[in-house]
Parts: structure tokens; C-alpha cells; sequence
């Protein structure tokens, strides 16, 4: 079973055990960063649009990603604020894909971290 490190954030390759056991990977980039590549089975919704999220995730921890960790602690900000059990992701996606983790497009291919 994997857990949270502390109540700010977790590693990759922990957002992924998270994640296998329900948790929903937030991925907070803009657009053209999510069509290079992102997690599989992640939800987009960019950082500025994140407020209006809050109730998508019926009670699911929330693990908020962006490319290094940035955004997605202002993330993190906003969605703990609305009550959302919420952690971010150190390192962000350059750091999920150093772990080795999948970052995939749209269409399944193979992506990259833009």
C-alpha cells in the first residue's frame, strides 16, 4: 500500500501506487503541455480553471501535477481551501518520467514532458 510522505506531497512513483488504488492524478498544465504527454488515466484541468474542479472528485484524494512541482502547489492551495484532501506531486511530470512511469497522448502513444 503506498501513502502519502507527508500531507503536502508525495513522490512519482508513490502518485502512481495512489493512483492504482483510486486516487485521481490532477494534471494542472495548459493544453499544449497535456497533448506532448501526460500520466495515463490522469484528469486535465489547467491551473487556472482548478477552483471550478473542486467538486469533480466526489471525495477522492486529489494528487495535483504540473511539470516540476509549481503549479500544482497552487493547486494543492486551492483545492485543500475547498476541503479537498489534496497533495502534490514533487518534481511534478519531469519527475514522473524519470521514474520510468508512463507518460502517454491522447491516442495511447507514447508522449513526452513539455
Amino acid at each position: 500500500m503506498f501513502r502519502r510522505q507527508n500531507n503536502d506531497e508525495v513522490t512519482a512513483r508513490n502518485a502512481a501506487g495512489l493512483q492504482d488504488q483510486g486516487a485521481a492524478l490532477l494534471d494542472v498544465r495548459e493544453d499544449d503541455e497535456w497533448a506532448a504527454g501526460h500520466a495515463p488515466e490522469a484528469v486535465h484541468v489547467p491551473l487556472a480553471e482548478v477552483s471550478d474542479a473542486a467538486s469533480r472528485f466526489d471525495g477522492r484524494q486529489v494528487l495535483a501535477v504540473c511539470r516540476s512541482g509549481g503549479r500544482s502547489a497552487k493547486a494543492t492551495e486551492i483545492l485543500a481551501a475547498a476541503g479537498i484532501d489534496v497533495c502534490n506531486v514533487a518534481g511534478g511530470m519531469t519527475a514522473w518520467a524519470q521514474a520510468g512511469l508512463p507518460v502517454v497522448r491522447d491516442d495511447g502513444t507514447a508522449g513526452t514532458v513539455a
